[in-house]
């Protein structure tokens, strides 16, 4: 699973630019659309969870992170699943807008608590056996990007692949 993570003003603007023909990247090298974080792995619900449950201290549970889909743009399939191979909710890629609080939870970690909050974070299962050193940079990353789109009044989305 490939992740991005990237602030916009609203969804319409992620829609306006993944709907464009462009090859330019969402984040990272190049002339990205977004500011943004490169971030392999790291699915919203249940690795970003654990992190957001280490900064808040409590048990991670499924929902913590609250998402609403923003791409693609036709309804979600039922609970049968999509029902064609070329469905786009079948194939991906897929966007969802995350929840402010989630935005302003990372926006508000101080850095003298980034340290001890990743150390938490890397005791999870599905980190093992990464170490408070390989994750350190990455939620450094993640909490400068929520600081930015705090400070612009900006949204924090999830750009996932698989």
């Amino acid at each position: 699973m490939l992740t991005d993570y990237f602030r916009a003003v609203d969804a319409a603007s992620v829609v306006r630019v993944l709907q464009g023909a462009d090859d330019r990247p969402l984040v990272g090298g190049g002339s990205p659309h977004f500011d943004g974080v490169e971030a392999k792995r790291l699915d919203p619900d249940l690795v970003l969870g654990e992190l957001i449950a280490a900064i808040r201290q409590v048990p991670w549970e499924a929902g913590l992170v609250e998402e609403s889909p923003v791409w693609p743009t036709t309804p979600e399939p039922g609970p049968g699943g999509p029902q064609a191979e070329d469905d786009p909710w079948a194939t991906g890629p897929w966007v969802v807008e995350l929840a402010a609080s989630v935005r302003d939870t990372l926006a508000e970690v101080s850095d003298a608590d980034v340290p001890t909050v990743v150390a938490r974070w890397v005791q999870t299962e599905e980190l093992r056996p990464a170490s408070v050193e390989d994750m350190q940079p990455l939620a450094e990353e993640l909490i400068r990007l929520a600081r930015r789109a705090r400070s612009a009044g900006e949204k924090l989305y999830c750009w996932i692949c698989l």
